[in-house]
């Protein structure tokens, strides 16, 4: 009898040990994915050029669609293009998720050279004189059919870098820098 015994406890413990361990938390796992693709689609609003592509897949940069995007993003005043940060389009990219759209991103400002910048702020005390635009790292966009306060409100819940919200212009200004809103 007490083998029995031992042998129903056992079993008992073995099926009730397995739900009580589906119940126990699980492990913290890494939730970033090195499996997939991160799509951007951009408008450039002063020189009427267009390009889509995937910027990410598997776990990599995509060196020929981030070429593209810095040309597009490109100081068009002075047609000078300059290498943006890739946190900024992970910014972007994140923020479309976040609004749960995949609209084209329509750029009023992306890469500014100096030489621009200082031209900008001459005639406007909204241009910051040490731009983080200038660095490739702040881009000045509008989603179409998306409003821009949902915009602004998106990207300052995502706390990311700095959001400018410019609603009298039409657009809300993003960066990669640090956490900070005007």
């Amino acid at each position: 009898m007490s083998v029995e015994c031992v042998s129903r406890r056992q079993m008992l413990f073995g099926i009730g040990g397995a739900a009580l361990v589906t119940m126990l938390p699980k492990p913290a796992v890494a939730s970033r994915s090195t499996v997939g693709a991160k799509q951007l689609s951009f408008y450039n609003r002063h020189t009427g050029e267009r390009f889509k592509g995937d910027f990410w897949v598997d776990g990599q940069y995509q060196a020929d669609i981030i070429t593209e995007f810095n040309h597009l993003l490109r100081d068009h005043r002075q047609n000078v293009a300059a290498p943006m940060d890739k946190r900024l389009f992970e910014y972007l990219y994140t923020l479309q998720s976040q609004l749960q759209t995949d609209k084209e991103i329509h750029v009023i400002s992306g890469y500014r050279s100096p030489h621009t910048n200082q031209m900008l702020a001459s005639r406007s005390n909204g241009v910051a004189k040490k731009s983080y635009h200038m660095k490739g790292m702040a881009m000045d966009i509008a989603i179409p059919g998306v409003n821009l306060a949902d915009v602004r409100q998106a990207a300052l819940s995502l706390k990311l870098g700095g959001v400018g919200y410019y609603p009298r212009s039409g657009f809300v200004h993003v960066d990669s820098g640090p956490v900070r809103s005007w």
